[in-house]
């Protein structure tokens, strides 16, 4: 993958820009622990001294380019689970928003959870992060939408039951990347299929709406 970019003279602000989006790609490719900061300096056309200068080192560089995988992430999670109207509906949109993403920014993906990534230090503290965020929004919906009597009593479960889903949903997604053998919606489809009904049991949940008639998954 040739991820040189244009050498002209550019500000600050754009050279920094420019930096991002070639590390983001080389990153992305490679992963964390194969790419060097001699490499990115020389596909942006910049010496080692200044890209140093711009980030610092290569972890925050490559922490610049997960927060915007990261947010971009949370964000459609976020969105996805905040529309939904009972927690059965929460528990499908935030999958199938997880799983749109995966589809439709891979190199987003690659780099977030990138598994030559330092398991210590501040990029492992961010990817945590993230992560509790996720659970956050998916846990708090559940919670907010279930009567006011059963909330106390369903909070453990649901954190716990959030907790393996996220597990379960990054397991797949892998699978998935890697085989691409079902759509990407089938592939949340089969994850809501075979947790809900457990979440249903658990925590008095009701079932997600089935998808309407014509709807056909890509």
């Amino acid at each position: 993958m040739n991820v040189s970019v244009s050498r002209s003279r550019l500000s600050r602000g754009d050279r920094m820009e420019q930096t991002l989006a070639a590390a983001h790609a080389l990153f992305a490719e490679r992963g964390y622990a194969a790419v060097t900061m001699e490499e990115i300096a020389g596909a942006v056309g910049v010496t080692k001294p200044l890209l140093y200068n711009y980030f610092g080192n290569k972890e925050q560089l490559y922490i610049a380019c997960m927060e915007r995988a990261g947010d971009a992430l949370t964000e459609t999670v976020a969105t996805a689970v905040a529309a939904s109207d009972s927690p059965g509906e929460a528990l499908g949109a935030g999958v199938h928003a997880f799983f749109a993403f995966l589809d439709s920014d891979r190199a987003a993906w690659a780099v977030l959870f990138d598994e030559t990534q330092p398991n210590h230090g501040e990029i492992a503290e961010r990817v945590t992060a993230y992560r509790a965020r996720i659970l956050e929004f998916v846990s708090a919906s559940m919670q907010a939408q279930l009567p006011e009597r059963s909330r106390t009593a369903a909070r453990t479960e649901i954190e716990a039951l959030s907790t393996a889903l996220l597990g379960a949903a990054e397991a797949l997604a892998r699978w998935w990347l890697r085989t691409q053998s079902v759509s990407a919606g089938n592939a949340a489809e089969l994850l809501i299929s075979t947790v809900e009904p457990g979440l249903r049991a658990r925590s008095a949940i009701p079932p997600s709406p089935s998808p309407r008639k014509g709807t056909t998954q890509r």
